[in-house]
């Protein structure tokens, strides 16, 4: 994708007018209330025999979620630390689960703890068992019971985040007051809400995705946004302003727009998947004073690949979030 979503100069000020939902709050709090009260017991497994680490310890989560259902997590630390640790909560890009925990060796090996989140009906240990009803949807997630804000799809994978931080608190040797939300594609635009939703220490969102729907179904040509302008194709006479209705409850704007924590934004200016002008409205939205955007000039959807992952080091130790040693 060329440098056709606008300027550099023209996306630091892209900040479009976009009001939530009057209900927005209220829907979120009574949603997160129902998963809450429905409660549900942390459970974990320390893994051995089958990934044979020296130097990580590894634990096989399984935490309420969405209305109290078991969601599957890795939880990574490095071996033999004395906690508490901070700990990073990560959230996985689209159709994409917690995978293994070799694939996940980054954090622990600079000294966090971590918390891989199963992405349900996407990985392959967390079902979503309430696949939504309404119209057909098209192909993956992105239109799953978008009939309705109650029925659509990422109500549910949301949830799970949010649940996903509460569980914190419930596991050995980490620290709630240190937790650090991440991700990159759908799993930056899972640390968006998450931020938005609860208190956190920061939030790391990597080239998000699920930001400012209508923009994206518009000009994405690749990618998961293509699936909301292959549905409303097909649901264009009746279908189409009801759709963005529910998507609205769910746009990462939104979020941002209630989010404090301290956050280190990534962008790629030539992404094609999640275009940059989407990335810049939830970063200009952004409520934290302490927000900073890592642009990639001429970076894809991968963004800025390892060397992110170094910027986001360099810029939690500038803010005091790191192990101790």
């Amino acid at each position: 994708m060329p440098l056709t979503d606008g300027t550099h100069a023209e996306l630091t000020n892209f900040r479009p007018e976009m009001p939530a939902p009057q209900d927005f709050d209220a829907f979120w709090d009574q949603t997160l209330t129902e998963a809450r009260t429905l409660g549900g017991v942390v459970k974990t497994d320390r893994v051995t025999e089958q990934h044979l680490l020296r130097t990580v310890e590894v634990d096989d989560v399984r935490f309420p979620g969405w209305n109290g259902e078991p969601v599957a997590a890795w939880l990574l630390r490095p071996r033999d630390a004395e906690g508490p640790l901070p700990v990073v909560v990560t959230y996985i890009g689209y159709t994409g689960g917690r995978g293994l925990p070799t694939d996940h060796l980054f954090w622990s090996a600079a000294g966090y703890a971590q918390l891989v989140v199963d992405s349900r009906g996407q990985g392959h240990d967390t079902p979503d068992q309430d696949a939504g009803g309404g119209p057909q949807w098209a192909k993956g997630f992105m239109t799953r019971g978008i009939d309705s804000p109650e029925n659509y799809y990422y109500r549910r994978l949301i949830t799970d985040c949010v649940r996903a931080v509460d569980a914190v608190g419930e596991l050995p040797g980490l620290d709630p007051e240190r937790v650090i939300v991440a991700g990159g594609s759908q799993g930056g635009g899972l640390t968006i809400a998450v931020a938005g939703l609860t208190e956190v220490a920061a939030a790391l969102p990597d080239v998000p995705f699920l930001c400012h729907f209508r923009r994206a179904a518009e000009v994405c040509g690749e990618g998961p946004y293509v699936e909301l302008a292959e549905y409303l194709r097909w649901h264009s006479r009746h279908g189409v302003e009801p759709a963005f209705a529910t998507l609205s409850y769910f746009d990462g704007v939104h979020f941002a727009q209630r989010a404090t924590a301290p956050a280190l934004f990534s962008v790629g200016l030539m992404d094609p998947i999640c275009p940059p002008s989407t990335v810049y409205a939830a970063f200009n939205h952004y409520a934290g004073e302490d927000r900073t955007m890592t642009v990639w000039p001429f970076a894809d959807h991968g963004g800025g690949h390892g060397s992110n992952s170094v910027a986001q080091l360099a810029w939690l130790r500038d803010r005091g979030l790191v192990p101790t040693t």
